[in-house]
């Protein structure tokens, strides 16, 4: 299988409005442009991944099922509009905040390239030619240690963010 241009997003101030601990479908407000964003990399032939560190399941504020059913619907959402997640990669640990099996220092946690390392090897992609999107530091330090671009969401429409990557303007 020939490798793909990867996009990686983070989830929590990227995809959705950063409002603490999202885990709950009527918690979760779309950034705008989000949606579409998506679509266009979907259709850009782009694999599409969230990586998303969900310190809140460590710290036992919600289990990690209701993470998997929200992402479910997620991507539910997305097919309304013909696009699709390729796949989602959590990090439920916190080396300091969290409890039982959670409390650890791991590398899939941001800016640990883990969980991106993952999805290149779940997946046949082209380093050179992806990228991640990230709203925090440790996002785009977790892209660079992973060998791809990091490129910093400051707010407003993700779509045109996207456009500007892909027309490489940004």
């Amino acid at each position: 299988m020939a490798a793909r241009p990867a996009a990686f997003l983070d989830r929590d101030g990227v995809l959705n409005r950063d409002n603490d601990f999202v885990h709950r479908p009527e918690d979760f407000v779309w950034i705008e442009g989000a949606r579409q964003a998506v679509k266009r990399l979907n259709d850009a032939g782009h694999l599409v991944f969230v990586v998303t560190n969900q310190s809140g399941v460590a710290r036992g504020l919600f289990p990690i099922a209701d993470v998997a059913h929200l992402h479910r619907w997620i991507d539910d959402e997305l097919k309304h509009i013909g696009a699709h997640i390729d796949a989602f990669y959590v990090c439920p640990h916190h080396p300091t905040e969290g409890k039982g099996e959670y409390r650890i220092a791991c590398d899939c946690r941001k800016p640990a390239p883990g969980m991106l390392l993952q999805a290149m090897r779940d997946f046949p992609v082209d380093r050179a030619a992806s990228f991640l999107i990230g709203d925090k530091d440790r996002d785009l330090a977790a892209a660079q240690t992973a060998g791809i671009r990091g490129v910093r969401y400051a707010g407003g429409d993700l779509d045109a963010l996207v456009r500007r990557i892909l027309s490489g303007a940004a």
